[in-house]
């Protein structure tokens, strides 16, 4: 786990990991409790999944954040804004089904999360199992409103190698959407555009020669 200061911006607070089995599927009876500050910000995590975004849930992220999955690579709060927002664009529902806590350290919460999409011009919904990690803001880790640096979301085993075309992608289309957006509440976040980023880290692979090592998830 990153030992960074909380002045850091959120490059460097990404986690890693190659997990020993694709499969994610969540058993709640074996979740690990969390104290009601946490559950708290698992909550407000889990109603942004849900298409449930506001102004006061977004705020979960410091200005510096960094936003990492199969589909977005976003580097502040403007652009997860951004992405948060256009989601009940894209999606006519989406549920939360159930989630299992499998690490609760002091500055990073996971959590494998089963979650359905309903989508807007397909009659089709699809279930999604992911592992969630949440690498915590040590300034605001023992408050009562505790924020994110570093939010990935992983549907399988291999971690993100940070190159190719997939990336480029990811990365531009999180840099589009927030421009694109005539939104008031993703435009409260504007100011965000100035926080602090590092470059991109780049591994090479998703595997564990990519600095991914294996755990058991």
């Amino acid at each position: 786990m990153s030992m960074a200061p909380a002045s850091a911006p959120g490059e460097n607070f990404e986690v890693r990991q190659t997990s020993s089995t694709d499969d994610y599927t969540p058993d709640p009876s074996k979740s690990l409790p969390l104290s009601p500050a946490r559950q708290r910000l698992v909550d407000d995590i889990l109603a942004l999944y849900s298409c449930e975004p506001t102004v006061e849930r977004v705020k979960r992220y410091t200005p510096d954040c960094v936003y990492d999955d199969q589909f977005v690579y976003a580097n502040d709060r403007y652009k997860m804004a951004g992405q948060w927002f256009a989601l009940p664009k894209l999606f006519n529902d989406s549920k939360t089904l159930r989630y299992q806590v499998v690490v609760n350290d002091k500055e990073l919460i996971q959590f494998k999360n089963e979650q359905s999409w309903t989508f807007k011009l397909l009659p089709k919904t699809a279930v999604i199992n992911a592992l969630v990690s949440l690498s915590l803001d040590p300034a605001t880790v023992d408050s009562e409103f505790i924020q994110v640096k570093y939010h990935k979301d992983q549907a399988n085993d291999k971690d993100y190698s940070h190159e190719g075309a997939g990336f480029s992608f990811k990365k531009w289309q999180a840099d589009q959407v927030s421009k694109h957006m005539s939104s008031p509440e993703v435009a409260m976040f504007e100011a965000d555009k100035g926080a602090g980023k590092e470059h991109v880290r780049k591994y090479g692979s998703g595997a564990a020669d990519g600095n991914a090592p294996v755990k058991d998830m």
